[in-house]
């Protein structure tokens, strides 16, 4: 081993090096994807996919946010790229006599992989966003009351808590009508979105 990487030029080590890093952090985003943990998350990527965000991160009010892979400016992105680049012009070296050829090459794989991949998280992203809007629709004609005050026709959002399958849930929420101030009782007609609800002003049942 060390008489091989003796062999190598300086151009050679640093392409073995980038392209091993590059392959042990893409491992380990890909475990920490599955696990519902994502290395982005820590800051080096802004935002990426959160497996664990999905259903949960509605039910609070938030969302689950894969729409950040399809950013083509990402730490993923550029992990992608070097992979792709990396590997191929190491496999490729020895059939490609052609220096330039060989980068073209290289640069097209890695450029080719990170398409892939933006292409992939946008499926994802259309999934979890179909599945959103299905679990909301369950809320169409639950009752609740606003948890924070809702701006009359549609002009901003506020929130409600309803119960739905059992559970006290948060959602945002839009309405047609007038101001619905804080503690307001309301009943969801509508989903306008996979994060938001649309909902009416009801009167208090009287016992």
């Amino acid at each position: 081993m060390a008489v091989w990487w003796a062999s190598l030029s300086i151009a050679m080590k640093v392409l073995w090096g980038l392209t091993l890093a590059a392959s042990l952090i893409f491992i380990i985003q890909s475990v920490m994807t599955f696990i519902g943990a994502d290395m982005d998350g820590t800051g080096l990527d802004g935002a990426d996919l959160d497996t664990s965000g999905g259903l949960d991160a509605g039910a609070d009010g938030g969302d689950g946010d894969l729409s950040s892979g399809s950013n083509l400016y990402t730490f993923r992105n550029l992990i992608n790229f070097i992979l792709g680049f990396g590997w191929s012009a190491i496999l490729l070296q020895k059939s490609i006599p052609s220096t330039f050829v060989l980068i073209l090459i290289s640069v097209l794989v890695g450029l080719g992989l990170v398409a892939l991949v933006m292409y992939i998280f946008k499926l994802l992203s259309k999934m979890q966003q179909s599945g959103n809007i299905d679990v909301y629709r369950q809320a169409i004609g639950c009752q609740g009351t606003s948890y924070l005050t809702i701006p009359g026709e549609r002009k901003g959002e506020g929130k409600v808590q309803i119960s739905i399958n059992n559970s006290v849930r948060e959602y945002n929420a839009q309405t047609e009508g007038e101001t619905i101030p804080t503690g307001t009782p309301i009943r969801v007609t509508d989903v306008i979105n996979g994060s938001t609800l649309l909902v009416e002003t009801i009167q208090p049942e009287v016992i």
